[in-house]
């Protein structure tokens, strides 16, 4: 049976324990031990590392890990360079923002991050499975530090473009199943697209309790090659 390695941002303590960044981080961490709790057929052994390790062993596995049969599971864009799992290209293409900018100027007309205009607030969670993508609501930014909060309402002609604009870039970048995060701005009711996270960020805490499944849910879901048929809010109709 296949161990599960999940890689955070995290340092390791004098104990050899894992301390995560920040609390966010080990919102995240118990979130998709919740979701793989609840979405497995049998007990599913679970081991974390921490990003540091990786850096530190210039992106090589611990000895113990090496000839393991193993799920990647990296919550974190923080990797380096030259650690070898099967969704590294796409962790190395959302690691290069520039780039990314870049394209969508160029290919899709967009405004783009940058010091004269400001960082995203707003994501959108795109679900992509076999069958194609599946989008999720809006999630904002909250008043307290790491606070999100889900969904944001937007008229359906901004959510058109945000899906049209998700699409394309995914298909660009051939993106394999998983959870994504769109991270973008308003300005003057343009998008301002910022960057991609290939993982549930963050901002995906504010999908627990909210949208069924929830996103770390459906990451599981998507490394397992479980089906997804829809997302929705819970006590909403729409998807």
């Amino acid at each position: 049976m296949p161990k599960i390695l999940l890689i955070v941002n995290a340092k390791i303590n004098e104990n050899g324990e894992i301390i995560p960044a920040s609390p966010a981080t080990a919102r995240m961490i118990e979130s998709l031990y919740n979701a793989i709790a609840l979405h497995s057929i049998k007990n599913m052994e679970v081991e974390v590392i921490s990003n540091a390790v990786l850096w530190a062993n210039q992106g090589k596995l611990p000895l113990k890990l090496r000839k393991t049969d193993l799920i990647y599971c990296p919550l974190t864009i923080d990797l380096p360079e030259k650690f070898d799992f099967p969704a590294k290209n796409i962790f190395q293409a959302c690691q290069n923002i520039e780039g990314q900018r870049k394209w969508v100027e160029e290919n899709i007309g967009l405004w783009t991050s940058n010091p004269k205009t400001r960082f995203g607030d707003l994501w959108l969670p795109i679900i992509m499975t076999k069958k194609g993508p599946l989008y999720g609501e809006v999630i904002g930014e909250g008043e307290m530090p790491n606070s999100y909060q889900q969904p944001v309402d937007l008229s359906d002609q901004k959510r058109q473009s945000l899906y049209q604009l998700g699409y394309k870039l995914l298909e660009h970048l051939d993106a394999p199943c998983a959870v994504y995060l769109l991270q973008f701005a308003f300005l003057k009711d343009q998008i301002v697209f910022d960057r991609l996270w290939p993982f549930p960020a963050a901002p995906a805490i504010a999908s627990v309790g909210i949208q069924q499944p929830d996103l770390f849910s459906c990451h599981w879901h998507c490394l397992t090659d479980q089906p997804i048929l829809d997302v929705m809010i819970q006590g909403s109709c729409q998807g």
